[in-house]
């Protein structure tokens, strides 16, 4: 009978995990940043990167901003939804002075009922839910970004940035990042050195092309 119950309970406590990490998506990714906050304290009033994998890939990020204070908290796979879910383990924990936001393109990607709209409503969430808690905190908002994977997103991904840029516009200490006309080419066509073989996460020629995008907005 020991020998039946030892599988047995292996098995429970796998249907268990299973169960939990559908019921909270990216959970391990969250207990993963508490494991290294634990290890070595984050900065004091970090500048904050959240969002999805273009951010969560960029892991020298501070070698691009050596003179200011950032903290990657972006988890790849993620949509706006998300950020809103763990707001309080990404965001809020960390008493940022400044967060920079790269998301929405995985919201887009989803499903083909996310209309741009839909994105712009999630962003206006997110925006009011970081407004309500640091209400003098800057925000940042880094421009969805084209791939060759997602060509057929583009309209949708177009349409979102400008719904976005024009709501920023009216709201005071937020901005706006264009990354993604840069991305093109002098004649127009989307350049395809800057990204992986998979065709839709950067190399560092995408990430040198954001930096002096970036740079300017950063809080010093």
């Amino acid at each position: 009978m020991k020998n039946k119950a030892i599988p047995f309970f292996s098995l429970f406590i796998s249907l268990i995990l299973a169960v939990t990490t559908t019921a909270q998506p990216f959970i391990n990714e969250i207990n993963y940043f508490k494991k290294l906050d634990s290890l070595q304290a984050p900065p004091s009033r970090p500048i904050l990167f959240i969002g999805s994998s273009s951010f969560t890939n960029w892991k020298d990020v501070r070698d691009y901003f050596p003179s200011y204070p950032i903290l990657n908290r972006a988890f790849g796979g993620s949509s706006l939804t998300h950020q809103l879910l763990y707001a309080d383990q990404v965001i809020f924990a960390y008493h940022p002075k400044q967060i920079v936001i790269y998301c929405g393109e995985n919201d887009v990607a989803s499903s083909p009922t996310i209309t741009a709209d839909s994105v712009l409503n999630r962003f206006k969430r997110l925006h009011a839910l970081i407004r309500s808690r640091l209400p003098k905190v800057p925000i940042v908002y880094v421009s969805m970004k084209p791939s060759p994977s997602r060509e057929k997103f583009r309209l949708v991904l177009e349409k979102g940035n400008q719904l976005i840029k024009h709501f920023i516009r009216k709201k005071k200490r937020t901005e706006f990042v264009d990354v993604y006309h840069k991305m093109f080419t002098k004649e127009g066509t989307l350049m395809e050195d800057i990204f992986l073989p998979d065709k839709l996460h950067m190399n560092k020629k995408g990430y040198q092309i954001w930096q002096p995008l970036i740079e300017p907005y950063l809080l010093r």
